[in-house]
């Protein structure tokens, strides 16, 4: 009940719009995705599944894909939490028409099952007399889809599909060599114009520029896929509202349920809770003299309280071994996103020490300069887009950027009649931007540090409250480190307020203890 209704409203103009006959079926590849960034490459279109390449430069969402039939599934049977919690948690969760590799079997087999049935279309239609058999399916099909694009008060465009494509009319009017195709096709087209998103426009208005009748209705089917993929899309961004007033207890009765089942489903979630009070008892309060009214030991020093724990928790997520450690249960349909944070954060340390070290060397006036600093973030950036390869080196890279930024500097100071950087001072910065490869590397833990200690003082800030005043050195990096901790705050604040009694529960026992 908790989530059903809701659920029960997407499926049924899901339903509505992606049902198909077995004609139809001939006509346009039945797979969909989920797309949360349209610049993002093609991924199997199969499977919901993790951060795959994530491009760092980009702080949004990797593409996380699904079929139309597992979306349609999932919102009929209102069983997959994964699915709720997509659509609340990302923003950007969208529906699109799945594009088939190149050179792939699947798109060679599509494509000439397409051509046979059109040929076979155009053969019927070139006959004397004309056999309108298969057109006058395709109307009908075309006639159902219009209508599914209605809403309840479009009483007058209903009428007029209805009157105008009138599958008995047109057989009679076929049957008595008095039908016209053509004319059909254009209160097709018109309609489509009425009924299309301001974006279609153009895809609609080509339409009207083709003569040919196989070709046209070809065309009309293609734009009427992507009028379907709108109409889901508005389906899902109308749904939203009313899964965020409820997916929180819905997501904890589902996990509840799990629990019971699996009574061991808190195994890890209680070890990365207590480790992450492990690390504040042994870094922050076991030096720290105990205040009046915070709770104590048994050695009398302050116990971290449970909020700080939990904050603590999840920037350990951000430093996490995914290839050795399992992920803690209650976050783990959210771990692509956490390592696309992770990702991006080290892109962004390594891009702010390379900044820091080279402005530290530099004249005063060249990291003053708005357009210079610019460049050079940019031309840094470009050299690390590709951080999260595994085919990339770093050393490598950081030896490029330091040759590409001696020159951009020493070009600036050259134009501003400063004195130009010596052999021997290039080669320190050379040297400095190449030690930042080391994780061991001063100033890059030092950028690091910081940018946990902006974040931890957001998440302890509350998330509707302003940002926090950056760090000092991380200036260059600051509109990209706001991005990340928006979207970051926003997602540990969500997975809090669903698990939050579990946490509690643990910390009470774990705080206990220590």
């Amino acid at each position: 009940m908790i989530l059903s209704k809701a659920l029960k409203m997407l499926w049924k103009v899901l339903m509505k719009l992606f049902r198909r006959k077995e004609s139809r079926a001939l006509l346009a590849p039945k797979e969909y995705k989920d797309l949360t960034r349209p610049e993002d490459t093609e991924q199997h279109p199969h499977h919901i599944h993790t951060c795959e390449n994530p491009a760092p430069h980009e702080g949004a969402s990797p593409p996380r894909f699904v079929t139309v039939e597992e979306l349609l599934e999932t919102a009929k049977g209102v069983t997959n939490m994964a699915l709720a919690h997509e659509i609340v948690v990302n923003g950007d969760f969208r529906i699109k028409p799945v594009e088939l590799l190149q050179d792939s079997l699947e798109k060679r087999v599509k494509e000439i099952v397409h051509k046979a049935f059109w040929d076979c279309l155009s053969v019927q239609l070139s006959e004397d007399p004309p056999t309108y058999d298969h057109a006058i399916k395709l109307v009908g099909e075309i006639k159902e889809t219009l209508l599914s694009f209605l809403l309840p008060g479009h009483t007058r465009l209903r009428n007029q599909i209805t009157e105008v494509l009138d599958l008995d009319l047109i057989k009679q009017e076929a049957e008595n060599g008095a039908l016209d195709i053509s004319k059909l096709a254009e209160f097709i087209t018109g309609m489509m114009g009425t009924l299309c998103a301001p974006a279609r426009d153009e895809e609609v208005k080509k339409l009207k520029d083709i003569k040919e009748i196989v070709p046209l209705f070809r065309a009309i089917f293609s734009v009427l896929d992507l009028m379907k993929v709108d109409m889901a899309n508005f389906a899902v961004s109308s749904i939203r509202p009313h899964l965020m007033q409820q997916s929180v207890e819905y997501e904890r009765k589902k996990f509840q349920g799990l629990l019971e089942k699996q009574p061991n489903s808190l195994d890890f979630v209680t070890q990365w809770l207590e480790e992450a009070a492990d690390d504040l008892m042994k870094e922050k309060y076991k030096n720290a003299l105990p205040a009046g009214g915070e709770a104590t030991d048994c050695a009398g020093s302050p116990l971290p309280s449970p909020a700080a724990v939990q904050n603590h928790a999840y920037l350990k997520l951000l430093k996490w071994d995914h290839l050795q450690r399992p992920f803690p249960e209650t976050v783990l349909m959210d771990q692509s996103r956490f390592q696309e944070f992770q990702l991006r954060l080290e892109q962004l340390t390594i891009l702010g020490a390379v900044l820091l070290v080279t402005f530290s060397m530099a004249a005063p006036g060249i990291s003053s300069q708005a357009d210079v600093a610019e460049k050079l973030k940019m031309i840094v950036e470009i050299l690390l887009t590709d951080m999260h390869l595994p085919s990339f080196h770093l050393k490598d890279a950081l030896t490029t950027i330091g040759e590409k930024v001696c020159v951009e500097v020493s070009s600036c100071l050259s134009l501003r009649g400063l004195t130009p950087f010596t052999t021997d001072k290039e080669m320190v910065l050379k040297g400095q931007i190449q030690a930042v490869a080391s994780p061991n590397d001063a100033i890059r833990r030092i950028v690091g540090s910081r940018i946990l200690v902006f974040l931890e003082t957001y998440l302890a800030s509350g998330h509707q409250k302003p940002l926090p005043t950056v760090p000092g050195g991380l200036g260059p990096v600051q509109n990209e480190l706001e991005e990340v901790a928006i979207k970051f705050v926003r997602l540990v604040n969500y997975n809090k307020m669903v698990f939050s009694p579990y946490y509690d529960a643990i910390l009470s026992k774990i705080l206990v203890r220590s």
